[in-house]
């Protein structure tokens, strides 16, 4: 038991340390993400339908 009180105290001093992001920051960098997100999916789906129709192409 004392070594189960040890380790959450360890974990709560280690969390106090943190430099955690505003919220702000936090919105800003969820965006990018979402954008870049939405960016890659755009290209790939671009990529496959481009070499969907070329498939197509090629069989007929």
């Amino acid at each position: 038991m004392k070594n189960i009180k040890r380790y959450f105290k360890g974990v709560i001093q280690e969390l106090k340390k943190v430099n955690w992001p505003t919220r702000k920051e936090t919105i800003r960098y969820t965006l990018g993400v979402l954008g870049l997100s939405f960016a890659v999916a755009i290209i790939l789906g671009l990529i496959d339908f481009g070499l969907m129709r070329a498939m197509s192409a090629v069989i007929k």
